[in-house]
């Protein structure tokens, strides 16, 4: 299941950059246009537009030789939408550094934009997987203070999209759940939409997750941004992908997620390789930390209904090829804190050649495991989003020491299965490409009507 959250994580962290879209951009009434309370002259205004209607080639070419700080922005935002990550980011720093005293708003805006950035680019230095929260609850509420909802808004998303990420489902779902996508224009209620998908997924919660996905379809048919469509489609394909292997019975076949999360609602003991547990109606014992235990319950719950060999057993939880009385010991040992462990669940009866699983009230027993099981795994699955990720922010993001992520990459990378690029800090880490596979792209967002 790694592999399918995974692909969802890609299509709810989407790359949709608002600076461009909160430009306070007049429709030839007259007024007074502004952005944070400059005035904007004709060529920002029309770069501006540019950006909103996805065309950043039509924006640098009204402000690539301009310094000033409006300019500066728009000109970042236009090197964000067209992939060059780094030039952005550094464009967003100087325009918020020349924005003076009194120009709050807008420099909460490129703040905004910057963190977005850093999401986007799994940047844990500077970036948004180790981002300072006061720095973006201060933008996000300088942004408030002026009025700017929906911007503040989306400051609060991309906290959540942080959560997803490191996989903070409780947090994200609470802070989720306390938005109104309501008065957002038609792009940001299709993120919001996106955002919700992304944690059923992860909950493993079909039928919310496709009304999520309805709901940021229609929304993105309102904004008329063809990328964004786009996004929701390929989000919505995930649903239709192998999620997870189902062994049972000495016979293994791919399920989708909705088949998933029927098998966890049915009356089946199931050994959850993907999060090292054993489970049944409504209860569930983790071996996360118990290796040998759940290897044990594994081989156990792929012989059942029949029992597992000591042979099986010796080689599944030591490795052992040629077993002795200490492993014979040893074996007994481990048994019998197993059948302590999932006392709640089954019992462990011991048979003439090995040991067999006796679920309690289970009606039947099977694995549930990941679509494809290799070494490293779970660093292959960050990285199958299709960013790219320092060492540092993949340490982050699993819980793990940046030494031994750092050991996996290499041995990936020896492999053939990631490739690196960069030096010291800036080496970024990705999967390499694959034929077929459309990356996501940097969202434009529409005008709103003034």
């Amino acid at each position: 299941m790694a592999r399918v959250f995974e692909l969802e994580r890609n299509a709810a962290h989407r790359r949709s950059f608002v600076l461009g879209d909160r430009l306070k951009v007049g429709c030839g009434n007259g007024g007074s246009d502004k952005f944070g309370g400059i005035p904007m002259d004709s060529l920002i205004t029309a770069a501006a537009r540019a950006l909103a209607s996805g065309d950043p080639l039509g924006a640098l070419n009204r402000v690539a030789l301009r310094n000033d700080p409006p300019a500066l922005a728009l000109r970042g935002l236009a090197m964000a939408q067209l992939g060059d990550l780094a030039k952005a980011r550094t464009l967003l720093q100087r325009a918020a550094r020349a924005f003076g005293p009194k120009e709050a708003l807008a420099r909460a805006r490129c703040v905004v934009a910057e963190a977005e950035i850093a999401l986007v680019s799994r940047d844990v230095v500077s970036g948004h997987l180790g981002w300072p929260v006061k720095a973006l609850d201060s933008a996000r509420t300088v942004l408030e203070q002026h009025g700017d909802w929906v911007n503040a808004a989306h400051a609060r998303h991309l906290e959540i999209r942080r959560l997803l990420l490191i996989g903070r489902l409780d947090q994200a779902e609470h802070a989720i759940a306390e938005l109104d996508p309501a008065p957002l224009p038609p792009a940001w209620r299709a993120a919001h939409e996106l955002t919700v998908a992304g944690i059923a997924m992860r909950r493993i919660r079909t039928k919310e997750a496709r009304a999520a996905l309805v709901r940021a379809e229609r929304a993105a048919r309102e904004a008329h941004i063809p990328a964004l469509l786009a996004e929701v489609d390929s989000a919505s394909r995930v649903l239709k992908t192998p999620a997870a292997r189902m062994i049972a019975h000495g016979e293994e076949r791919f399920l989708l997620l909705e088949d998933v999360e029927r098998l966890l609602t049915s009356k089946t003991l199931i050994v959850d390789a993907a999060r090292y547990a054993v489970r049944s109606a409504g209860t569930s014992v983790s071996l996360a930390g118990r290796p040998v235990l759940f290897a044990l319950a594994r081989a156990l719950a792929e012989a059942w209904p029949q029992d597992a060999p000591r042979s099986v057993l010796l080689a599944r939880a030591f490795r052992a090829k040629h077993a002795d009385d200490s492993h014979r010991a040893r074996l007994r040992v481990e048994i019998g804190r197993l059948r302590k462990a999932l006392r709640p669940l089954a019992d462990i009866t011991a048979t003439k050649d090995g040991f067999a699983l006796a679920p309690l009230s289970a009606r039947d027993v099977a694995v549930l495991a990941t679509p494809v099981e290799e070494d490293h795994g779970s660093v292959l699955a960050f990285l199958a989003d299709g960013e790219s990720w320092s060492s540092s922010a993949l340490a982050l993001a699993l819980g793990a020491s940046q030494r031994t992520v750092q050991r996996a990459l290499d041995e990936l990378a020896d492999a053939g299965k990631v490739q690196s690029f960069g030096r010291a800090r800036a080496r970024r880490w990705m999967t390499p490409p694959v034929a077929g596979f459309t990356t996501t792209l940097l969202l434009p967002a529409a005008l709103p009507n003034d």
